[in-house]
């Protein structure tokens, strides 16, 4: 099928995993074919668009500016090619999705998602259920649900799933911004405004724990204990409390400027988010569908996406 100005979907392609992989010999090996061939068909690209689309960099390629905007389009236009040729099968069915949602996949990435399932597959019908994160693994195993989205689990609840990492998420303390005590040490904060803390079954509540003990304030009895964005937002931003929460959740108030996040500096506030599965279940086309734009989504905010298999 030839595209737009000549070009083909075998540029699109090979572009895509180059841009994936940062490599033209480990594309060209996946590919089976030469290194010269590869690189004549990302010189035709090129040539075709009149730009550069990527750079080299310590035996990298690496996106340039204009690359990075066609990598955006590029992948949004290939999926919706390939939805339209699954859509011709006679096995075709939107059919439904059951997903789970944790809240630091809640606010941020998962909408973006559905929106793009929504536009791709209208007639998928998204079943979204939220709720702890010992909640959402039972409704897992038991098949109530196909996938989950969000901090990967204990390695306890591994047995028989398998996580995609698709980036690093930290744990941040928050406040209100023109908070009295902003500048100040993070102990001062905790020690003088009321806390609150991730309830004990969350999955970060373990992080958040061991960061105290760094500042000899484990046991600290806090005021609330929450991860809903809605609940611990208006407590935060109608008080001097401040909040323990993943980033993910609070970004858009922190980008906005109603919260502003003091600075506690400690590195295994960070975990893995990522969509948990059941280990060799069988995924629908909708599913399939979801789990590749999710992979882009990652992927075109520089992470990559690796499983990580439990006991099966």
């Amino acid at each position: 099928m030839v595209m737009h100005r000549g070009i083909k979907l075998r540029h699109i392609r090979a572009f895509l995993d180059i841009a994936k992989e940062g490599s033209l010999s480990a594309v060209a090996r996946e590919q089976g074919i030469t290194q010269p061939a590869l690189s004549r068909t990302l010189s035709e690209l090129e040539d075709l668009l009149g730009v550069a689309l990527f750079r080299r960099e310590n035996r990298r390629l690496v996106l340039t500016e204009h690359g990075a905007i066609f990598r955006r389009h590029a992948s949004q236009g290939l999926q919706a090619f390939e939805t339209g040729a699954a859509a011709l099968r006679p096995d075709y069915a939107g059919g439904a999705v059951r997903v789970g949602i944790l809240p630091s996949a809640a606010t941020d990435l998962f909408p973006r998602l559905a929106l793009k399932l929504r536009n791709l597959s209208p007639e998928t019908l998204l079943k979204i259920e939220t709720g702890p994160h010992k909640h959402l693994v039972g409704l897992l195993r038991d098949g109530r649900i196909d996938l989950m989205f969000g901090r990967m689990p204990d390695a306890s609840d591994m047995s028989g799933l398998a996580f995609e990492h698709l980036y690093e998420e930290d744990i941040v303390l928050v406040a209100r911004n023109g908070h009295p005590q902003f500048g100040a040490h993070p102990t001062e904060f905790l020690q003088q405004s009321p806390v609150i803390l991730p309830p004990e079954d969350a999955i970060i509540r373990r992080p958040v724990n061991d960061y105290l003990s760094t500042l000899n304030l484990f046991g600290l009895r806090p005021a609330f204990e929450t991860v809903a964005l809605a609940i611990g937002l208006w407590i935060v931003t109608s008080s001097d409390s401040v909040w323990f929460i993943s980033r993910g959740v609070v970004s858009d108030e922190i980008k906005r400027g109603r919260l502003v996040e003091i600075p506690t500096d400690v590195r295994f506030l960070s975990g893995a988010v990522g969509m948990t599965y059941r280990h060799g279940a069988r995924m629908s086309q909708s599913l399939d569908l979801l789990m590749r734009l999710t992979r882009d989504e990652a992927m075109l905010h520089g992470n990559s996406a690796e499983p990580h298999r439990g006991a099966e």
